[in-house]
This record gives structure tokens, sequence and C-alpha cells, in this order.
């Protein structure tokens, strides 16, 4: 038996055969991308704070609490930074881990990496079995220790069994995962007995229609199939040493899931298979833009990601001391009594911050200076920044040693690069990007590297990169210094997509329309993309035994959950819309059944807040609503949705929150104020209600002296407009 550890046991083999093998893992320290340009051509991806750790210290922390004894860091652009950090850093002398660096400056994608360690390996012979490929931009809490033992296991039954991926579901939908991590939409079509991994895509699925195309081989070749849309790929494999193999015979393998995993996948010669594993309870994600360095920053703030949460000390640094409503600060910050550090939000060593000033949502480094009457919500401030007076910044990024100006304004989706200093009173677009380094006027492809290693990235940036720069005056205002990046030709409509900033309200309904407007053409290639797709006899079977009664109780349990964690977690009406919207699609449910779920669930946080009387009860439920109008003011645009509504609060107050019944009008009444219940279907709620029995007409009664002025508010403008067109007559 192995030692035990954190993490777990140690994968238990044959002491003869695997007593020797040390468990291993590829850590790539490059992306191989331009995602988070223009900042990662000065500094590596990996070594950018995440909540004011590198990022690489989150994946190496993991890999060592989950038992992994040796890792091999491939570094390629600004290598000497990550091999200079590793050294210097409590991973060159880990007890537990071994840090070992592999350096290649002319690889320019994963499939290059592995092709060179692989050569290496010829050498070396450094990897000595199964190994965990993972990127230096991951973070997780799951154990491997059974995962590996369970790919090992099934390579002992099946040779050609090379690569386990993990993945992990994306709740409650296909769109939840994209308004989340930024990414495009995962289509997995998966063997349900062995969970062999059959068909991978990423780019092809018809988001319109709800479908996707499958070969008919495929088809025909398999007697069922598990059909996945709402999953997210992990970039964590148990990969076996074909894999390093494979990548030397095959040049055109550059990217690891759109060329490896689907070339695998149809090559019938070879016969090699990738399986899927399934994490639940674990947390597993990769930062792959901006997007998902938001979503993954406040995840470790709400503390899915312990132990690697502020307030461990697991990176070298000291901790943060954790206070009420998720707030972690240094025990050296300076805070005047007057500003205002509101929940879920982050300040780091030696920051001081002015009077007035407000910060939320947000994560401030170490040795930042922050004026008074400052605007901060929604961003990450890294080290050592300077914000002046009066300064509003909301939902952006600003990196080390950046200077903002008195009075300036940084607009959602803001990416200001290191030491850019912004002129008093400038206000910087929503969705721009600024750096000292102007913008390449050629831009390399999306496979190529972050940057070339150079020693003076200012002076010789264009080394092995061939682009041209022209100069020109600071972009920042007259006092500033830095230059504006324009938006790639064709990618203006997608920075949206990529930015740490909300999805705009307009894109929100772009894309619930797009996924309502199905067209029901019936076509045998394509398929829903969610479910298992069986033969007709086994599909008959499963409708047989499946009752459906209970899929509005479902849904609605659902919606609760996806709105209690939106005011948990601070997430922003438009990612709940989003997701409310997924989960009517996944439950095939209408609007009006998102606005009875969605008030339900509004109505049930104010019973569930603690009150002492119906006039505090009243209190909780006129602030939740008129907080979160916007989300059911989305539902709630047609008048059947608006009665839906209604008839749910009837049902409440005889069911299950008896409390409110005495405020039934009280809080109908309010809802016609604020706009959210129109006088039409209120009148139409009490016409269908006045013919019901006694009972059935209880809280029409409490409404009688409201719904009687709605009446005669109505009879008079009837009677104002027939004489306007008397007059104009």
């Amino acid at each position: 038996m192995g030692a035990q550890k954190k993490g777990g046991a140690r994968v238990s083999e044959d002491p003869v055969e695997q007593g020797h093998q040390r468990l291993q893992a590829i850590l790539l320290a490059d992306s191989f991308t331009t995602k988070f340009r223009p900042v990662t051509l000065e500094r590596p991806k990996v070594l950018l704070p995440l909540v004011n750790v590198p990022m690489i210290d989150y994946t190496l922390a993991w890999l060592e609490f989950a038992g992994i004894e040796e890792v091999f860091v491939f570094c390629c652009a600004h290598s000497a930074q990550i091999i200079d950090y590793l050294e210097n850093s409590e991973w060159s002398s880990h007890p537990n881990l071994s840090v070992r660096t592999i350096e290649s400056q002319k690889s320019i994608s994963a499939g290059d990496a592995l092709r060179y360690i692989y050569e290496q390996q010829a050498e070396t012979s450094q990897i000595q079995g199964d190994f965990v490929l993972v990127s230096g931009d991951t973070v997780s809490n799951m154990p491997l220790a059974d995962l590996i033992k369970e790919h090992r296991e099934r390579k002992k039954k099946d040779e050609k069994a090379i690569m386990t991926m993990v993945i992990k579901q994306s709740k409650p939908s296909p769109i939840t995962h994209q308004s989340r991590l930024g990414t495009d939409q995962l289509f997995l079509a998966v063997d349900p007995k062995t969970k062999q991994l059959l068909h991978y895509e990423e780019d092809k699925i018809d988001h319109a229609r709800g479908s996707v195309c499958l070969e008919k081989s495929l088809l025909q070749s398999e007697p069922s199939l598990l059909l996945y849309s709402d999953m997210q790929d992990c970039y964590i494999d148990i990969c076996s040493p074909e894999v390093l193999s494979l990548f030397e015979d095959n040049f055109d393998y550059q990217h690891l899931r759109r060329h490896f995993v689907k070339g695998v996948l149809v090559d019938d010669i070879m016969g090699y298979k990738i399986f899927t594993h399934e994490i639940d309870s674990s947390y597993a994600a990769r930062i792959d833009n901006f997007r998902s360095y938001d979503t993954v920053s406040k995840d470790i703030i709400q503390r899915w990601t312990f132990p690697y949460v502020p307030d461990i000390n697991f990176s070298g640094n000291r901790p943060l001391k954790l206070g009420r409503q998720g707030i972690y600060k240094a025990s050296d910050v300076v805070q005047s009594r007057s500003a205002d550090v509101g929940s879920s939000t982050v300040v780091g060593d030696g920051t001081k911050i002015g009077d007035g000033s407000r910060i939320l949502n947000s994560v401030i480094g170490s040795g930042c200076c922050i004026g008074s009457n400052v605007v901060i919500e929604g961003s990450y401030i890294w080290n050592n920044v300077v914000i002046e007076d009066g300064c509003e910044i909301r939902n952006a990024i600003v990196c080390d040693g950046v200077k903002i100006r008195e009075g300036a304004v940084l607009e959602p989706g803001v990416v200001l690069s290191f030491n850019v200093v912004v002129g008093r009173g400038f206000v910087v677009p929503a969705y721009s990007k600024a750096s000292l380094l102007q913008q390449p006027t050629k831009e390399d492809s999306d496979e190529e590297l972050e940057c070339v290693e150079s020693s003076s990235v200012a002076a010789d940036l264009l080394a092995g990169l061939n682009l041209e720069m022209e100069a020109r005056e600071s972009d920042l205002g007259p006092d500033g210094a830095g230059y504006i990046w324009e938006v790639c030709e064709g990618a203006n409509d997608e920075e949206w997509k990529h930015s740490v900033a909300p999805i705009p309200m307009d894109k929100v309904a772009e894309i619930i329309q797009a996924m309502e407007d199905d067209d029901d053409r019936e076509d045998e290639s394509c398929v829903p993309t969610s479910g298992e797709l069986r033969s007709d006899a086994d599909s008959i079977n499963t409708d047989m035994n499946d009752p459906g009664d209970d899929d509005y109780g479902y849904f609605e349990k659902e919606v609760e959950g996806t709105f209690l964690r939106a005011v948990e977690e601070g997430i922003v009406v438009e990612n709940v819309i989003l997701e409310i919207n997924g989960l009517r699609l996944s439950y095939n449910m209408e609007s009006a059944d998102c606005a009875g779920a969605t008030f339900y669930s509004m109505m049930k946080l104010a019973v569930d807040t603690p009150h002492n009387s119906a006039d505090e009860l009243c209190k909780n439920a006129v602030s939740i609503i008129t907080k979160w109008k916007r989300l059911l003011g989305f539902h709630v645009k047609k008048t059947d949705e608006q009665i839906e509504v209604i008839m749910k609060f009837e049902e409440m107050c005889q069911e299950t929150a008896k409390e409110l019944g005495t405020l039934f009008a009280k809080i109908l009444h309010v809802m016609y104020e604020i706009d959210l219940l129109q006088e039409d279907a209120i009148l139409r709620w009490a016409e269908e209600k006045a013919g019901a029995d006694e009972a059935d007409r209880v809280y029409l009664q409490q409404c009688e002296a409201f719904i009687q002025w709605l009446k005669e508010a109505s009879e008079e403008e009837d009677d104002d407009e027939d004489d306007e067109e008397e007059e104009d007559a």
C-alpha cells in the first residue's frame, strides 16, 4: 500500500508492477492563444494573479494535494519568468512534490509541446507511465487517486484505452456554460455503459434548432448513446504513454481537442479509445478568457474551491482574514471609517482606502492606494495601483502599476495592462484594452504564442513576431500614458462573450430567441442535444416507465436554487435570466411557468428571511420584489404571464406560505405600482375568480377595494378617450 496523503490514498497497485512508478503530471504553462492580450505580452498567463495568487499556484497546490509526486512544467512564452518564479518559490524545495521545468521557445501549440516532451523522453525517460495532463490555468479540488486507478484498470482490460477526460455538468442549461465561462457550447456523445467518448463537438451545434448532426454510421453502430449538451470540459486528462507517441506520429495534431481528440475518434485504423469521467461534488474549471477569469475568481471567493480559498495559506502568501458577508482583508489594510467595503470583496496587504469610497464584489491587490469617493464594483485591481479621488471603475481589470487620475471612469469590460496611466476625467470606453505597448498591425493566429520570450519586452517585442508598429500619442488623455487597442475586424460583436462585464440585455434576448426559434424540421441525421438516444423499442419502454408528472415540481426547485444562488453570490440579473430560460428549455416549460416559479422563489425567500410581524414580512417581500424587478419583469411581459404570477401567489397563500395571506392585496398593489402587473391582468384574474366557489374567492374579496378602484380608473380613462374622439370629430 502506498503512503496516505492529503488528497486521499495513493493509487494502490500491484507492488511488483507499480511499486516504483511515481504519480506524474505534465503541466502546460502556455495557453498557446492570444485571448489575454495585451496583458500576456508582458507577463505569462500562469503568473497572472487570481484572487491575488498566481494561477499556477492553484494548479500545483491541487496536484500536490491530490497525490501527484512529480510535475513537469512545460514553459514556452516568457519561459524565463516562469522558471525564475518557480525557482524562488516554495515549489523549488517542496517535500511532497518535485517540480521540474522543460523549456522550448519554438513550440507554437500544445501539440508541439507534447512532441518536444516525447523527444526529450526518448533521451531521459522522464515520463515513466500514465500521467495527468493539465494546463497551468486550472483550478480544481477533485481527488485523482481513484480516477488514475480507474484509468489503469481499464487499460489492463483494453490496451486501446489511452485517455480519460474529466467532464462536469454545467447546470442547468447549455447557455449557462457560455454565460459563466465564455466558452462555446460543448456537445458529447458517450456510450452509457462504458463511458467511452464517441463524439466531441464544439463548433457546429445548431443553436437555433436545438439539435446537432451525427454521422449515420455512429447511430447505426451503437445500440444507445448518451447525449450531453450541458457539459463542461475541464481539460484534465489521465493519459497513457501512447498519447505522447501519437503526437509524434501526427504533426497535424496541434490543439488537444479540435485535432487530437477528434482525430482519435475518427481513426478506425489504430482503434485507440478515449473515455470520460464525470465529476459531481468536486470543483474543476479552466481559465480560458476574461469571463472565465471573473467566474473562477467569484467561485474562489464563494469557497467552491475549498481548500484553495483566500483565507488558507496554500501559496506561501499570508492568508487573509475572512469577515462577514464574504469580505477578506489583510491585517494591515488601512480603511477610512467612511469607506464601505461590501460583500464578496478581497483586499490585499498594505492597501489604503480613502474617505467615502465604495468597493463591492471586487478583488484589490497589495500595495494599492485608493483615494476618496472612489467607486469600484465587480472589478479586479492588481498590485501597486493608484486610483485618485472620484474615479469610477465597474467590471474592469486593472494590472500592476496602473495609475488612474482624478475623476476618470472605466466603463464595463475595460482591461488596462501594466503601468498604463489614465488621464484626469478621461472615460475609457466599454470593452477597451489599453497597454503601454502599441497594438501590432498584424495579429498572429489564435494558435500561436502569447509572446516570444524577451529580456526587454518593450524593446524587443518584435523579435520573432515580424510585426510593424507606428508611433503615436497616448489614447488615454493629455496626461495619460498608453494606447487603446482596436478590436480586430469581425470580433467586435464577440467582445461581450469573453469580457468581465455582465452580458448585455440585448444579447441575453438574442440568445434566448435563438434557442426558441426551433423550426421543428425532422431530419434523421439530427438528434436533440440532451438525454439518451435509444432504439425504438427501448424508447417506448422508457416513455411508459416515465410518468413525467413531477416535471414542474423539479423545474420550480431548480429555479429556486438558481435564484438563491444569485442572491448569495451577487450574480447579475442578465446571467440569472439566462439560467432560468435555460431551465425552461431543458424542462420544456412556458414563459408563464418561469414567471410563476420566479415569483414563488422570491416570496419564499421573503418568508424564510427572519421577521417578527406581518409588517416586517411585507417589507421583506417588497424589498426583494423591488431589487429583483428586472428578473421578474423579463418573464411577465404578457397578460397571461402576469395572471400566472397572481395565481401562484394565491396558491402560496393557501398552501405553503399562509402568513402571506393577509398581505395579498398590499403586495398585489405594490406590484401594480412598480409596473410588474398591469391593470388588464388584474381585472381578468378578478373576472375569472368571480364565478368560483366561496372558498376560492378569499383573496379576491381581500382585493375588492383595489379592484373597484382599477375599474373606476379604467372607466374614467375610457370616458376621456371618448371625449377626445368627439372633440377631434
